[in-house]
């Protein structure tokens, strides 16, 4: 075959087509939003806005339905690597975050405090500057949050919020993708928090009014959320008209709510306060009374270890409790987070409904 200008053009012409149909195979047709997410962090979701928080949302349905349900491999992570430094154990965060990197075809690497020198033999700001030297992205779970706030400041790659004691972003993701498939939509849903004032519950409350959600809140006295997240969940509710209820009435917090939502009141870190925080919550313990004042279609959700002391067996094992499609879905929204932040990947599924 003469290999002349006229088949060059034709070549390069079918070359050039070839790769448009390969990456729009892989990638997508690009999606029907504006928004770009890639080399963000994730520290919280204040930070994102109400179609981009949609948008992760959309991103980790697409992903489930590809991969889970059509059999689809995506190597949208070939090559990539994954540093996951955890202060705290976990079983959601690290299962989700290893088994979903490796089935996008990436290699996270878990390393806890006594496999690196984070903060006593090596700072944290070398720390962070050697990792994005070697790994895509940072995934941290610690015990101060600010830490994270100063890896973000170093790193030259996204940082993404594993638990910190002031939010657990990639929790409130998966509840969120929960319920959009149980309900087909968020907005207008009301929420009922009856428990601690956690990093859970801030979550949630920077969150929630930007998917036009109601929040009503019940925590015992000296155990109310963060006063500066209170501020902004106010502002919040204020600026996308929603509504939000803090009291320490559980039954009131439960009055006409679709989901009822609880935590440990205990978290890590806060085992000497055992006794005293058993006795405070007293009454706070999710039972199908709590239920009764509860909306007709009223759901349950948990993050997960969950206590009797928290909820009943009544009403964690019934066809109401959504905590183990909640804890599956943490894997299909902290990939939703990498594959936004780490590529060009667009949804292929038609937008879903919010």
């Amino acid at each position: 075959m003469l290999f002349n200008r006229r088949n060059f053009i034709s070549i390069a012409k079918l070359a050039g087509t070839s790769k448009k149909l390969l990456r729009q195979f892989w990638y997508g047709i690009p999606a029907q939003m504006n928004v770009d997410l890639k080399g963000r962090d994730l520290l919280t979701l204040q930070n994102y806005t109400d179609d981009e928080l949609k948008y992760l949302l959309w991103m980790a349905s697409d992903l489930k339905q590809r991969i889970k349900h059509k059999g689809e491999y995506l190597p949208l992570m070939q090559g990539k690597s994954l540093a996951m430094i955890f202060e705290k154990r976990s079983t959601r965060t690290r299962l989700s975050a290893e088994t979903g990197f490796a089935l996008l075809g990436g290699h996270a690497s878990f390393l806890t405090t006594q496999d690196i020198h984070l903060g006593t033999n090596e700072s944290l700001t070398d720390t962070a500057r050697v990792l994005s030297s070697m790994t895509n992205a940072i995934l941290a779970r610690v015990y101060n949050h600010n830490d994270l706030d100063l890896m973000a400041k170093e790193a030259t790659v996204p940082i993404i919020n594993g638990l910190s004691d002031l939010y657990h972003p990639l929790q409130i993701l998966a509840d969120y993708l929960t319920l959009q498939e149980h309900y087909g939509g968020l907005q207008g849903l009301t929420t009922a928090w009856i428990g601690d004032g956690n990093n859970v519950l801030h979550s949630f409350m920077v969150s929630a009014a930007k998917l036009g959600m109601h929040l009503r809140i019940a925590t015992p006295r000296g155990f109310e959320p963060d006063l500066r997240i209170t501020k902004i969940s106010e502002q919040n509710s204020k600026e996308y008209g929603t509504k939000l209820l803090l009291t320490t009435d559980p039954l009131e917090a439960a009055d006409s709510a679709n989901v009822l939502v609880t935590d440990t009141w205990i978290s890590m870190g806060q085992e000497e306060e055992k006794k005293e925080r058993l006795k405070a919550f007293q009454g706070y313990q999710i039972t199908m009374q709590t239920a009764k004042s509860a909306a007709s279609n009223w759901t349950f959700l948990h993050c997960l270890p969950r206590k009797p002391e928290e909820v009943d067996d009544e009403v964690f094992y019934s066809p109401q409790s959504l905590v183990f499609q909640e804890a599956e879905n943490r894997k299909w929204t902290i990939m939703a987070v990498m594959v936004s932040l780490l590529t060009d990947y667009s949804p292929q599924l038609q937008k879903p409904t919010f």
